[in-house]
């Protein structure tokens, strides 16, 4: 899985980066973007990532719905 964080909901708060640095970084744009995918051990900060993004901007997606391998 990976987190993926709508640009245009996304008001750079920084919460995301705050709670799970690991998972998520400020883009040149100012807005959060998902840099790494979601794992057992980042799983429970990405979780309150998404339960505590503001705008709801963040979300799980699968692999394959990225286009990636699994």
């Amino acid at each position: 899985m990976r987190a993926h964080v709508d640009q245009e909901l996304c008001i750079g708060c920084g919460l995301c980066t705050s709670v799970a640095p690991d998972v998520f970084a400020m883009n040149a744009d100012g807005k959060a973007e998902a840099v790494a995918d979601t794992t057992d051990a980042n799983g429970e900060s990405v979780e309150q990532a998404i339960e505590g993004c503001p705008v709801r901007a963040i979300s799980q997606i699968s692999k394959t719905q990225t286009g990636e391998q699994p």
